[in-house]
C-alpha cells in the first residue's frame, strides 16, 4: 500500500475514532465520568443549634431544661427515627468517645435519666438512637479556632462595599426574629433548607474573601480555618468503620452539615438522604 493510502486510512479511523467517542460521551457522560460505588452508604445529615450553652456568635434562645421544649425535641426524633440508623454520628471530640457511648447506654436504660446541661446530643441524638434501636454512637468534632471579625482589624480594604452589604442583609436578618418566631420543628425546616446553608457557609467563611488588603488576603486566610476544620471532621467521620449495611444519622451544628452536604454530594462512598422528608 503506497503511503498516501497509509496516511488516507490513518485519517479515516482517527475520524472513527472521535466519532465513537463524541457520541459516547454526549449519550452516557456519567458512565465516563468517576462517580458514587454500584453501592452507597445511607446518610441522613441534619443541621441543628446547639441547645446547651454556646459559645458560637450565631445560636437560638431554648430553655434545654423545659418540659414542653423537651417533648418537642422528641416529636422530631420520632421522625428522624423513621430512617432507622444503625450508626448515629455527633459533634463531640472523639476522644470522648467511650464516655459518649457509657452515657448513651445509660440513656437507652433509663430514657428518664436527667442531664445537667441536656445538648441536642443528649436530647435529640439519644432519643432517635433509643427509637431506633441503634446500638453505635461516635463524636467527629475538630477545634480549630478563626477570627471571622476580622474585618475589624485591617483597612481599607479594597471590596468593603460587599462585605458591609452582605453583612446589612444578615444584621436584617438577624434583626427580623424570622427564627423565633417559628416553631421549633419549622425552624428545624428552615435550618436544614439549601438556602440556609449557603448562609451558613457564606456568613462564617465564604463572605471573607471579600475582607483583605492590597497584598495580603486576611479573611481568605480565616475562612481556610474553618474549611480546614470541616474537613477534619470529615476526615474523622472516614476513619470510623462503617459496614455497607449501615444507615448513617448525622446530627451537628447547620454550618457543619452544610460543609458535609458538599462533601457527601460529591464522595462515591455515601448517599445523601434528603433530611425535609423525614421533618414532614
Amino acid at each position: 500500500m503506497s503511503t498516501s493510502k497509509n496516511i488516507q486510512l490513518k485519517q479515516v479511523l482517527l475520524m472513527l475514532a472521535l466519532f465513537t467517542f463524541t457520541r459516547t460521551a454526549a449519550q452516557k457522560p456519567k458512565e465516563l465520568i468517576p462517580g458514587k460505588f454500584p453501592q452507597t452508604i445511607p446518610v441522613l445529615n441534619m443541621g441543628t443549634f446547639h441547645m446547651s450553652f454556646t459559645t458560637d456568635d450565631h445560636s437560638y434562645e431554648f430553655d434545654e431544661h423545659s418540659k414542653e421544649n423537651k417533648r418537642q425535641v422528641h416529636e422530631i426524633a420520632k421522625k428522624i427515627a423513621k430512617f432507622k440508623p444503625t450508626v448515629i454520628i455527633v459533634e463531640m471530640l472523639p476522644k470522648y468517645d467511650a464516655g459518649l457511648l457509657q452515657e448513651y447506654q445509660a440513656y437507652l436504660k433509663n430514657p428518664e435519666m436527667t442531664f445537667k446541661q441536656p445538648s441536642e446530643i443528649e436530647l435529640l441524638a439519644y432519643e432517635v438512637g433509643r427509637l431506633s434501636g441503634t446500638q453505635k454512637i461516635y463524636g467527629i468534632d475538630y477545634r480549630e479556632s478563626y477570627n471571622y471579625n476580622i474585618v475589624e482589624k485591617i483597612s481599607p480594604i479594597p471590596d468593603s462595599a460587599t462585605y458591609l452589604q452582605y453583612a446589612a442583609m444578615a444584621e436584617k436578618y438577624e434583626t427580623a426574629g424570622v427564627e423565633k418566631k417559628l416553631s421549633l420543628i419549622n425552624f428545624f425546616r428552615l435550618m436544614n433548607s439549601p438556602a440556609y446553608f449557603d448562609f451558613m457557609i457564606n456568613i462564617n467563611a465564604d463572605i471573607l474573601t471579600h475582607v483583605a488588603t492590597e497584598d495580603k488576603a486576611q479573611g481568605a486566610d480565616e475562612a481556610a480555618k474553618y474549611y480546614h476544620r470541616n474537613l477534619v471532621m470529615y476526615s474523622n467521620l472516614n476513619k470510623i468503620p462503617l459496614k455497607k449495611e449501615d444507615r448513617v444519622f448525622i446530627l451537628m451544628g447547620a454550618s457543619h452539615t452544610a460543609y458535609f452536604n458538599d462533601f457527601m454530594r460529591r464522595s462515591p462512598k455515601y448517599k445523601l438522604v434528603n433530611v425535609l422528608d423525614y421533618l414532614r
